[in-house]
């Protein structure tokens, strides 16, 4: 006892002849009050903290706090808010750090220690300090005591933390965990509901960072937690789909938002890029022309006055899957202050005056595409109606140029066909072209269908290059390009198949469907192939068969034939978490680590105390009795000391 008033008494001295150090927010010395002997040394340093938090001398307040923690624990929570408001209006990381260690370890010690509107000063301050990991720790620690933040404030904490990718991370598992424990309570008044803006802000940002696997998975949460998306939401789902290859959900969505109103028709330029991009990646050249003509019309006969109360439910996955998910969507809704987080730009769409059109990225595709399936009667219907005989003469003149003189004839005479016949200007130039590539024959027949239609030519005349440059650079591209694609169109089509079969938990079709893409020899499965796969087999807690996924996954990787993301790596941890694979977690996490990926400890945490609280917390590796029972004991303390747990 005499050690402790000693140790006391000094700190005291120590703090008195500190106390005119410069202030990290205050200027103002506080000279210090007369002490009292005879009074308690608990209520001398609680005054001591007290002053230094009025007037924000933080650093007094730092070894004032630190004293009295270590001879009387913590102080009354009305000292503590005081001292993790002081600190969170600070912009040294450093003090920031130290309020979210201490803030939190009160609250472990006592949920009563810190309240709710100190805790979401301390986390406004560091999200917007970009300290994703301490801000989702708070908001961690907020939902596990069940404080519940206001809309505002959780979409300005997200917002700020979705600006970086180890941000997005940390927010979309936050999400699933918000989404989760809101469908395990939702009778409860006091539980958060997630709203449209939130997983709009995360949707955004999943795709600006490559997310996709992620994405769907916020999606059908989004179904699950009855959340309705709004246009902004409609357009980042497509722009997840599309990376993820899920044409028949991107043609749903396209369905769902019907005929829009004129002003909106701009806003959804980016589901109709996305929808085409699929088109051409499934090498569906016919539907690609369909939909082109769908876009050119959308235009014409659009309402003016929009229908706010409109609201259409979609399925997620198969129509044809009864118990499958629905999502409630509300196509002419913009939520103010919703950021997409997506690029604006479109590659095949073009939108002015508010009105859709196509670029001639669009036309080189369709002209390719159309030429190498020799279907050009086609390819003339769809150029006339979409753009009349102007599109038809740039086409023609690409044609030329690129030296597809006997294509560039046949459209002619499809044209002629149709009751459209073109210009003197055009027929010179593919005359023009098959004397200089010396094809006489074709030349004497085009002049006398010139002749017969009553077109006369001087061959003195000059004739123009071709006008539209752009094109013909863009067909030349697509002409080089061949059929050189990143992922075949046949390995689309199967895993929209596997898609299905595990969505219906068809798992003997699905392994059939994914053993046949292993089979073939010029492809091999894809990220999205291993994301569908592992999905079912977790939904009926498959955990064996994941592991036979995760070897396959890494003899793809060994021969670069698969570029694992994190996404998928983080899915497997999370599984064989479930399942008590640690081996297999470890290993996977040491993966994530030499790609150079982020772990979310602590969402590996949350999930193995939920499963796996007291396993082998005593027993040692020299106390198992078979070798693979020792390894396993050695891979769960490995895992422990991973995550800290003690």
């Amino acid at each position: 006892m005499f050690r402790k008033r000693n140790f006391v008494i000094e700190s005291i001295r120590r703090i008195a002849s500190t106390s005119s150090k410069p202030a990290l927010f205050s200027s103002t010395s506080v000279q210090p009050g007369r002490l009292s002997w005879e009074a308690s040394s608990q209520v001398i340093l609680k005054k001591k903290l007290e002053t230094a938090l009025k007037h924000h001398l933080v650093d007094d307040a730092w070894d004032v706090f630190k004293d009295y923690k270590r001879l009387y624990g913590f102080p009354d929570s009305s000292i503590m808010n005081r001292f993790v408001t002081v600190f969170s209006y600070s912009s040294d990381s450093a003090w920031l750090c130290k309020a979210d260690d201490l803030s939190r370890l009160a609250l472990k010690q006592n949920s009563g220690l810190v309240n709710s509107d100190a805790l979401t000063k301390l986390l406004l301050s560091l999200a917007r300090a970009q300290m994703s990991e301490s801000a989702c720790n708070i908001l961690r620690t907020m939902l596990e005591k069940g404080f519940v933040l206001t809309p505002d404030v959780l979409r300005l904490v997200v917002m700020h933390m979705v600006k970086t990718e180890v941000g997005t991370c940390l927010a979309s598992n936050y999400l699933v965990q918000v989404c989760h424990r809101f469908m395990e309570l939702k009778r409860n008044s006091n539980v958060m509901k997630p709203d449209t803006v939130l997983f709009n802000l995360v949707l955004g940002s999943c795709v600006r960072f490559g997310f996709s696997l992620k994405g769907q998975e916020l999606i059908e949460l989004m179904a699950k937690a009855d959340v309705v998306a709004d246009g902004h939401s409609i357009v980042i789902m497509s722009c997840v789909y599309e990376m993820n290859g899920m044409r028949d959900e991107l043609k749903k969505l396209k369905e769902g938002i019907g005929h829009v109103p004129s002003q909106l028709l701009c806003h959804y330029r980016r589901l109709y890029d996305n929808l085409l991009s699929l088109e051409f990646k499934f090498d569906d050249i016919g539907s690609a022309g369909r939909l082109v003509l769908d876009i050119c019309k959308k235009s014409k006969d659009l309402p003016s006055v929009q229908n706010l109360e409109k609201v259409m439910v979609l399925p997620v996955g198969s129509h044809h899957i009864r118990s499958g998910l629905k999502i409630r969507i509300s196509p002419e809704i913009l939520q103010r202050d919703s950021s997409l987080g997506v690029d604006s730009e479109a590659t095949f769409v073009s939108c002015a005056d508010s009105k859709l059109g196509v670029t001639n990225k669009t036309l080189a595709k369709l002209v390719y595409g159309y030429k190498r399936r020799e279907n050009l009667p086609e390819l003339s219907k769809l150029l006339f109606s979409v753009g009349g005989t102007k599109l038809c003469a740039d086409v023609i003149d690409a044609c030329v140029a690129v030296g597809w003189l006997e294509a560039a004839h046949d459209i002619l005479d499809d044209l002629v066909s149709a009751g459209n016949p073109m210009d003197l200007v055009t027929y010179r130039k593919v005359l023009s072209g098959y004397h200089k590539s010396k094809m006489l024959r074709n030349a004497e027949v085009l002049v006398r269908q010139m002749t017969k239609a009553g077109l006369v030519t001087d061959p003195s005349d000059e004739i123009k290059d071709c006008e539209n440059t752009e094109l013909r650079a863009l067909l030349v591209q697509e002409i080089n390009a061949g059929e050189q694609t990143k992922v075949p169109s046949m390995l689309y089509e199967l895993n929209s198949s596997l898609y299905y079969f595990c969505k219906a938990k068809m798992q003997g079709d699905a392994v059939t469907t994914y053993r046949k893409i292993q089979k073939m020899k010029t492809i091999s499965p894809t990220v999205q192939s291993y994301w569908i796969l592992v999905d079912m087999y977790s939904s009926l807690s498959m955990y064996r068969e994941i592991t036979v996924a995760w070897g396959d996954i890494k003899r793809n990787v060994a021969s670069r034939e698969l570029e694992v993301t994190q996404d998928l790596l983080e899915k497997l941890v999370v599984n064989f978490l479930r399942g008590g694979y640690f081996e297999r977690v470890m290993e996977v996490i040491s993966c994530m680590k030499e790609k150079g990926m982020y772990n979310d400890v602590a969402m590996y945490k949350n999930e193995y105390l939920k499963v796996h609280r007291n396993l082998y917390r005593t027993l040692k590796a020299a106390d198992a009795v078979t070798e693979a029972q020792a390894q396993r004991v050695e891979h769960v303390k490995a895992f422990r000391k991973l995550v800290g747990i003690v």
